[in-house]
């Protein structure tokens, strides 16, 4: 075991975990950060994207040692202390969730692009979303929030 420092929605976390665990399974079975979900386990679907320094990453593909170390991560409960960030939203207006297990990662994939792209496009957003996987097909409606939240001037300071 080892005991690892992380910086996670802006709050200092110590955890003590076998080096080389993933940081998705550091995140929900050892801080209790659910929102982050676990899906394929191999990187595909996108269902567990965090940001760490801002870039969106897949936390199933992450191993803790490499993140402990002054990055900044984080999770989907970090958007808002309410639920409350223009993106989430947007998601609620545009009725964009299904079964809804997929939307976090979808919702941080958005997040990332609002960041460095205020005004995407259809096309833009396509692409950007593109490997992010909905089970429920939802693609359409994750499109319209995700248009809608290009327009809050808002949607991009979280």
């Amino acid at each position: 075991m080892a005991t690892f420092q992380l910086d996670i929605n802006n709050t200092k976390h110590k955890v003590e975990v076998t080096e080389g665990t993933s940081l998705l399974w550091v995140l929900r079975e050892h801080l209790g950060l659910t929102g982050t979900k676990y899906s394929c386990g191999i990187g595909q679907c996108g269902a567990c994207m965090v940001h760490i320094d801002n870039e969106p990453m897949r936390a199933c593909l992450l191993q803790v040692d490499n993140y402990a170390d002054g990055q900044k991560i984080k999770t989907i409960e970090g958007l808002s202390k309410n639920g409350d960030h223009p993106v989430q939203k947007a998601w609620i207006e545009a009725q964009a969730p299904q079964c809804g297990y997929c939307q976090a990662g979808q919702i941080m994939q958005a997040v990332a692009l609002l960041k460095k792209n205020p005004n995407p496009t259809r096309e833009e957003i396509k692409t950007h979303m593109n490997g992010i996987l909905c089970r429920c097909g939802t693609y359409l409606r994750i499109i319209k929030a995700i248009e809608l939240a290009s327009k809050t001037p808002t949607s991009i300071e979280n």
